[in-house]
């Protein structure tokens, strides 16, 4: 492991442990040019979020230490990887983040960590942040806090009494794929059992319901196929109450040379739209009341990287068109490619009053809706 720099002041900490906390996606994720993550001025990420009340803010994010002991063969920041390594001491966080703060930059903090040591020790170290927050300063709001992988169900417990969201990252799925990517960490020990337990602790009635989990997948280092990775989503979202998965596409040259991912026949720009792809059903799994078993693969298992997953579903399926405008149930309407909540919802209001004869009755023609036009029919 290489040695920490002991000589660097706060802010120079600050802008090395911020910058290698991009890797660690399980707080936020943008889908349009003014909702992605910015580097701030001095050098942090600062990262947009939803609010309960809708409407985004951002939250300061960083890594207490990126010193780490596991071996993760994707990750830039794994032991036998050369890095500048440092630590930030609870009280380093707690005055930048309350300085941010009350100056009204962010709105909440995610705090992550490398394994130093042991999970335990390294999870010590975020749960000290917290306390100080919560105790001393009195400080209310969001804060979310990386569960290490390996953390005892005693660290998990103090974790979830002061966060108000808490991620374990799931790396991959299935325990093969995972021994391809780590041979110091146990898959379903881990990973799985935190999971697990946040679930049980979370759920509704249970001590810590107040709380989310939130999970991330790295896509592209192993050999797993999206099939695999949309049935773990479905899973986790139905079994086990998961508020948001997260993908990210495995950046070659950060892993080993061994790693699946830097021999794959994925080109770097197809990785992005695998992860795209991926994001489109995580959406319709979320926000269409499709499942996991409905979303069209090919023989491999995998996505279609010419055509998003929903076109897919449509296009196996034409027994379902054209669909009625006029009478097909909301359900039905959010089966229609080019249609989204928001034109649905357009589609039922307007329909109250007045038959839709023409798909301009509910908005200006765009490809959107040129593409749900060949979908539809407007007959009463």
């Amino acid at each position: 492991m290489a040695n920490i720099i002991n000589s660097l002041d706060t802010q120079q900490k600050l802008s090395i442990l911020s910058q290698d906390s991009q890797y660690d996606l399980a707080c936020a994720c943008g889908t349009k040019n003014d909702d992605h993550r910015v580097r701030s001025k001095d050098d942090t990420w600062l990262y947009p979020v939803s609010l309960p009340n809708g409407g985004t803010s951002v939250l300061l994010k960083t890594l207490v230490s990126n010193v780490c002991s596991n071996d993760c063969a994707y990750c830039p920041l794994r032991a036998d990887f050369d890095t500048r390594r440092c630590v930030l001491e609870p009280e380093e966080v707690v005055k930048v983040f309350l300085d941010y703060y009350r100056r009204k930059v962010v709105f909440g903090l995610f705090i992550s960590s490398g394994v130093t040591g042991n999970p335990d020790s390294s999870m010590d170290r975020i749960i000290q942040i917290a306390n100080i927050l919560r105790k001393r300063e009195q400080f209310k709001g969001y804060i979310h806090m990386k569960v290490l992988p390996g953390s005892s169900d005693s660290a998990i417990e103090q974790a979830l009494t002061l966060a108000n969201n808490v991620s374990v990252n799931i790396e991959t799925p299935g325990e093969k794929n995972f021994k391809k990517l780590s041979q110091c960490k146990d898959y379903l020990n881990d990973i799985i059992r935190p999971v697990k337990l946040i679930s049980q602790l979370t759920q509704k009635g249970a001590p810590y319901s107040r709380v989310k989990q939130t999970t991330q997948f790295v896509v592209g280092a192993s050999e797993e196929t999206d099939q695999e990775l949309v049935q773990y989503a479905g899973a986790l979202y139905n079994r086990l109450n998961m508020q948001r998965i997260y993908f990210s596409a495995y950046q070659r040259g950060l892993g080993k040379p061994h790693l699946p991912g830097e021999h794959s026949h994925y080109s770097n720009k197809d990785l992005l739209t695998r992860e795209h792809r991926l994001y489109q059903v995580d959406w319709l799994l979320r926000k269409y009341s499709f499942s996991d078993h409905e979303i069209p693969f090919d023989t491999q298992g995998n996505l279609s990287l010419v055509i998003d997953p929903k076109e897919g579903w449509a296009q196996r399926h034409p027994e379902f068109f054209p669909l009625n405008i006029n009478r097909a149930s909301k359900e039905q309407l959010l089966r229609v490619p080019g249609l989204g909540p928001i034109m649905v919802s357009r589609v039922l209001k307007f329909r109250k009053q007045n038959r839709i004869k023409e798909i301009q009755d509910i908005g200006k023609m765009n490809k959107r809706l040129t593409k749900a036009q060949s979908y539809l029919s407007f007959g009463s």
